[in-house]
């Protein structure tokens, strides 16, 4: 299926590895150009290079910590006018909220809410001008079934998905959607590192860990980077103009709700 958006030009945060790579791949194999941002610049330029190399589409990288007003000027400097914004950051921490401080709030705030927000602020007038925009927020499962340990993630990231529920009904009209994608058990280094500290915790090995947590899932595997950034280059493609304000939920069926 040729998805439409050949010659776009998009913004995909958190981009140099799991989710967020894969997101960028699939947008430049359907012929996006792509501006990728990350902190650590030698990652960044290997998956910018390898990019490239696979998709033959421009490839600009932009080292910068995105919660920061440097960072998004950074960032925006090298793609002022995108038609297409994946925002994605690292969930917060774990934690009893008892212990949470409220440096920690403001922390999970500016990564997983406001980041978003301001993004899209500086970007959906653009859009709207060009009667075109695609806007994909990478959240997290948590928004729809609430994981205890993760209250962090839980407010910051509900709270983004409310401001986007209106914000989408808006703008719809001028052509711009904004969805969210909700990611399970994925196979990236989040989960590496989830699956050891449980096998430690547990006292078992991280083989077993890792079969324990894939057992727990309908699908009975991890979902793969791929496969998730190829639904995200769906929600990006021109047939996907009647689907707005949603929450995709992808799992492998983890969540047992009819809702």
């Amino acid at each position: 299926m040729d998805l439409g958006i050949a010659g776009r030009t998009a913004l995909v945060c958190a981009a140099s590895k799991g989710l967020g790579r894969g997101c960028a791949e699939a947008l430049a194999a359907e012929g996006v150009n792509v501006v990728i941002v990350a902190r650590t610049v030698e990652t960044l330029e290997v998956t910018a290079a390898a990019i490239r190399a696979a998709t033959g589409v421009d490839v600009k990288a932009v080292a910068c910590d995105i919660t920061t007003p440097e960072g998004r000027a950074a960032a925006l400097a090298a793609c002022p006018q995108p038609d297409i914004l994946v925002n994605n950051a690292g969930g917060p921490p774990p934690g009893d909220f008892r212990q949470f401080t409220h440096d920690d709030w403001i922390r999970a705030l500016e990564s997983n809410m406001l980041t978003p927000i301001e993004l899209m602020r500086a970007t959906i007038d653009g859009m709207i001008s060009r009667g075109f925009g695609r806007i994909v927020n990478i959240t997290s499962s948590a928004v729809k079934a609430p994981i205890d340990v993760l209250g962090l993630s839980n407010g910051a990231r509900s709270g983004l998905t409310g401001f986007v529920a209106g914000l989408a009904r808006k703008v719809a009209p001028q052509g711009v959607t904004i969805n969210n994608l909700l990611p399970g058990m994925f196979d990236t280094d989040r989960i590496v590192a989830t699956i050891t500290a449980q096998a430690k915790a547990q006292n078992i090995s991280i083989d077993e860990s890792r079969r324990r947590r894939m057992a727990s899932i309908p699908a009975g595997r991890f979902g793969t980077p791929d496969e998730f950034g190829r639904a995200c280059a769906f929600l990006c493609s021109t047939h996907a103009g009647y689907i707005t304000g949603q929450n995709w939920l992808i799992d492998g069926g983890s969540y047992p709700g009819t809702f």
